[in-house]
């Protein structure tokens, strides 16, 4: 009894104990939440790897994924904090929230702590001496993007952008503050994950950032002054872009990204020509019979029948995340993309791995980087642009006529070969549409860069690492131009020559470049130096070799007519170089930078090989003095002081300090008695060429305001450059031509810089940022001879459609490269030119050379750049803008095809013309006259997107996301052709951007 008795206590204390527990659990049990949401910044945009964790409690915590998505498990007395590098931390009570949760974390900009990454290396922005703009993937131009450079039109002070036209995949003219060049590369130097290219284009690729999958770019540093260049030497005069490829990250969980894009181009405008009916009756009004006989009767819109409506698409899909010692991510990318020209058409496939594994403690951290693309093209000729603008509109396209039969049914102007043949007319306008359709020019790159970083940081030395980068970029670019037997084209005339006509034309290109870089890092903080200092020191090995093959152009039918002498040739170039750079920091407010670079080119002769390019920057981090440190109205001031030396020798040939011989072609042959030879024919060179020297002077002032909401920069700078290269007349004798590449001249650039990044509104459903640039620059030549010569006009370049070797530009001491040089033309009364009269500017009474004047340049005065975001909740609205202002454009369409003898041609045909014609009345052409230089300012909306974030979906596995952009929405100008944005300010056979929408559908998992 007393024994069940005790069982019975027993078990009844076991069950109290189970009841207490059990109540203890299901009270912890109802106060536990699931906390979930996103972070984001105060754009709008995720933030990947933000630690959040549970306040007061150690080892509770998680972190978001790349969508900036979090969950966890939490009690509702509980509170998170979310810590993020560069944010200011933030915490939260969880029983005041409601999930899901949308938190904005705010840019600390007190500690500026965003890592830029600079030449061989990388320093937090607040401790930036040099002026470096960075744009991060969230800033990137919307739309249809083909090559890396479209990304940042207009964002960024300074740095100016011209697309080279609207085909596919084609290049853009970068200039960052202006040119400093007359005759080598004004291009800046790309380096894309440590690796500098080379600038030129492979054959067989529309341009040479076309290999590179903007989607896989994960930021653009664009390196201005010569503080921050002069470490890259002997290829930084035009400054710097560096390319970081987005990659992996430690503790960053798998993220699965696809993406899609379709789009739809259309020609925005046409140019501005007469209809065959208008053709009619002018050519009816001058009343010359034999031109009258000639008249269709058609009304024939040439500029329709070659341009259509083109499709597009952009797929993308990525996988990244790591293991816990290996980082990675892989993506591909397929681009397919037609061109508003009819027969355009660009095919893409891209492929990237990034691996980063850590070893040894993470003391040893090797990068990997693999980018592959392979590209095929179906070129259209240009020369279709200028045919349709000329093309007799009263004829019709296509023509049943027995004699067109055997050539398609192509209507053409006519002629006869010396067997009585029917063959297109000598120098007569071809059929546009037959050009593009009977030529078939297709091409096809492939491209691999591949490159190592090893870092090991050394156990027993604390802040000393060494680096070692290597690199190999490999390209072959090949194709084949194929002109059928009766094709309609010049290439028909080859019959005269060798039986049936037509063209076979092959072509191929190998490129590489192989790089080794080699570099120590020391890094000390201490208070015994007051502060911190970087220590960097290295080598680097750089060479380039092309192999570009020969290969007989022969007709369609097989039949040789031009067999090349060598199989191919092999141009190499290489640089070595050494190169350190000092940082130190003083208290944490003074800032000191000084670099210098040492580059041998094996361009120059060993006397003059070599090149040291020193600079030094100076940095006052004022906000952090005491009588502003607490002055909550200022976030940031800095003021920024730099000079350096940067050098050229890109865009120069390989051998240029050393006579080269070549051999003649099998078309140019000397006969020596009876028998014919090639001969060698030597070229030009001089022995003492050297590097020209660009020396730029920088002062520049960071600031911000409002706690960070209003923040951006202030630059002004001179570059003065030496030794420019220049091509000059020589004596006859003096050399194996009488025109010589030397060093003889100097030049200027002047500008100033703005930038204003402002955030008006920032709550938690509304968000409005507005990003402002400002760029003025001007350029002057201030010598081009060694001896002051009053009577030397300059060189004449800028060559135009018409005439026989027209230019109308020039380099001139005192004036911008390429003004434009031409004769002032005289008006009447009502404002009419009055033709063939011009000024006599010198008034000795004739007119001549000493008559023309400088009369404007293409180059801008001022850019402008307006970026504006607005975001409510999911859906935001976002817009890019660009002005430029006081340059000017030559009008070769007009010049060429605005004249009554441009209608009545002389040979003896009609052509089509512009309605300038009207304006001017001229009858004969005046290709020298100022009438056709016209002023290019405009205002254009790049792109306008509309885009809705539906965050994570189907319980928290799928984030989506949809966008509507609008790209070249609108232009306002006064300028009557096409666009009023040409390279190199010659308005000629422009291939128009056309118009752009596009809808994209944006997945992650």
């Amino acid at each position: 009894m007393n024994k069940n008795s005790s069982i019975l206590k027993q078990a009844l204390r076991l069950l109290a104990l189970l009841v207490v527990v059990s109540g203890s659990a299901l009270s912890a049990l109802a106060q536990s939440v699931r906390a979930y949401g996103v972070v984001v910044d105060v754009e709008g945009s995720p933030l990947p790897g933000v630690t959040v964790r549970v306040t007061d409690k150690t080892g509770q915590g998680t972190i978001t994924d790349m969508d900036g998505n979090f969950s966890i498990q939490v009690e509702k007395s509980d509170r998170l904090t979310f810590t993020y590098v560069g944010f200011v931390d933030q915490t939260i009570a969880v029983a005041d929230q409601t999930f899901p949760l949308r938190l904005v974390l705010h840019e600390d900009s007190e500690l500026l702590d965003e890592v830029v990454v600079i030449g061989y290396g990388s320093v937090q922005k607040k401790d930036l001496t040099g002026s470096i703009t960075t744009i991060s993937s969230k800033d990137f131009q919307k739309g249809a993007i083909a090559t890396p450079d479209q990304l940042i039109t207009g964002k960024i002070a300074g740095v100016q952008i011209v697309p080279g036209g609207g085909a596919p995949g084609s290049g853009a003219m970068i200039r960052i503050r202006g040119g400093a060049s007359l005759n080598a590369s004004n291009n800046p130097l790309i380096v894309i994950d440590g690796v500098p290219m080379e600038g030129s284009t492979l054959p067989g690729a529309p341009s040479p950032l076309s290999s590179i999958n903007p989607a896989d770019i994960e930021s653009m540093n664009v390196l201005k002054d010569a503080s921050a260049t002069a470490i890259y030497g002997s290829r930084a005069s035009n400054g710097v872009i560096i390319i970081t490829t987005k990659k992996g990250s430690l503790g960053q969980p798998i993220r699965v990204q696809a993406s899609t894009r379709f789009s739809v181009s259309t020609p925005r405008k046409y140019v501005d020509v007469y209809t065959g009916d208008e053709i009619r009756a002018i050519v009816k009004k001058s009343g010359e019979q034999k031109y009258i006989d000639m008249l269709g009767k058609e009304n024939t819109d040439w500029q329709k029948a070659i341009y259509q409506t083109a499709l597009g698409t952009d797929n993308n899909v990525s996988i990244s995340g790591a293991t816990s010692w290996l980082p990675y991510r892989v993506s591909v990318g397929y681009y397919d993309e037609k061109g508003i020209l009819k027969t355009d058409h660009m095919q893409r496939v891209t492929g990237d791995l990034s691996l980063t594994p850590h070893f040894l403690n993470d003391d040893l951290t090797v990068t990997l980087n693999v980018k592959g693309s392979y590209t095929r093209n179906r070129y259209a000729d240009k020369g279709a642009i200028d045919g349709a603008v000329r093309m007799d509109p009263t004829q019709p396209i296509m023509s049943n006529e027995a004699i067109y039969k055997p050539f398609g049914g192509y209507w053409f102007l006519t002629g006869t070969n010396d067997k009585g043949q029917v063959i297109p007319r000598s120098l007569a306008p071809r059929n546009p549409l037959a050009l593009l359709m009977e030529k078939d020019d297709r091409g096809t790159s492939g491209r691999i860069i591949a490159n190592s970083m090893i870092t090991y940081k050394l156990p027993f030395v604390k802040g000393l690492s060494m680096n070692l980068n290597l690199a190999y970029d490999y390209g072959v670019g090949q194709g084949r131009t194929y002109i059928p037997v009766n094709a309609p084209l010049n290439e028909y005339t080859n019959q005269n020559v060798v039986g049936k006509g037509g063209l076979d034309k092959k072509y191929r290109q190998e490129k590489t470049n192989k790089l080794l870089d080699f570099y120590v890092n020391y890094k000390h903080e201490s208070k015994a130096i007051l502060g911190s200092l970087d220590l960097m020191a290295g080598y680097s090995y750089q060479d380039w070799m092309t192999k570009d093959y020969k290969y007989s152009e022969k007709t369609a039918g097989g039949i040789e007519y031009n067999k090349p002498v060598f199989p191919y040739d092999l141009p190499r170039n290489t640089l070595v170089s050494f190169y350190g750079r000092v940082n130190y920091s003083l208290l944490d407010r003074y800032l000191f930078t000084a670099t210098v670079r040492a580059d041998g080119s094996s361009r120059f002769a060993p006397k003059y090989r070599w090149g040291v390019f020193p600079s030094l920057a100076l940095a006052w981090k004022i906000k952090e003095e005491s009588f502003l440190k607490e002055v909550d109205a200022i976030s940031d001031l800095k003021l920024r002081l730099g000079y350096g030396m940067t050098g050229q020798q890109d865009g120069i040939a390989n051998y240029s300090y050393q006579s080269v011989y070549s051999l003649s072609d099998n078309q140019h042959k000397y006969l020596f008695g009876d028998k014919w030879y090639n001969m060698y024919k030597p070229a030009a060179y001089d022995a003492e060429i050297k590097w020209e020297q660009t020396a730029t002077s920088n002062i520049g002032l960071d600031y911000g305001f409002l706690k960070g909401r209003l923040y951006g920069s202030i630059d002004l700078y001179v570059k003065h450059t030496k030794d420019l290269l220049n091509t000059i007349p020589v004596p006859a004798g003096a050399n194996f031509s009488n025109r010589l590449l030397t060093n003889i001249g100097s030049m200027t650039n002047r500008g100033a810089e703005l930038s204003v990044n402002y955030i008006p509104i920032e709550t938690k459903d509304w968000n409005w940022v507005l990003n402002f640039n400002a760029t003025y620059n001007q350029t002057k030549i201030t010598q081009l001879t060694q001896v002051e010569d009053p009577t030397y006009l300059g060189a004449e370049v800028g060559g135009i459609s018409g005439g026989t070797g027209q230019n109308v530009q020039i380099h001139s001491v005192g004036y911008e490269p390429y003004s434009f040089f031409v004769y002032k033309q005289v008006y009447d009364a009502k404002g009419k030119p009055i033709e063939g009269v011009f000024a006599d500017l010198n008034g000795d009474g004739k007119i001549d050379n000493y008559d023309k004047y400088h009369c404007g340049k293409p180059a801008p005065d001022f850019l402008f750049g307006l970026s504006t975001s607005l975001r409510y909740k999911g859906l935001t609205l976002s817009t890019s803008l660009r002005a430029n202002t006081g340059h000017k454009i030559y009008d070769n369409v007009s010049s060429d095809n605005g004249t009554l003898t441009s209608i009545k041609n002389p040979l003896g045909w009609i052509s089509n013309a512009t309605h300038d014609y009207s304006a001017s009345g001229f009858v004969n052409y005046h290709y020298l006259s100022d009438y056709y230089v016209r002023d290019a300012s405009f205002l254009k909306m790049d792109n306008l997107t509309l885009s809705y974030d539906f965050g994570r979906l189907f319980h928290d596995t799928v984030g989506i996301n949809l966008g509507a952009t609008v790209q070249n929405v609108f232009t306002l100008t006064s300028y009557k052709g096409i666009d009023p944005e040409v390279s190199g300010g010659i308005d000629h056979q422009f291939y128009p951007i056309p118009r752009t929408y596009s809808l994209s559908l944006g997945l992650t998992f």
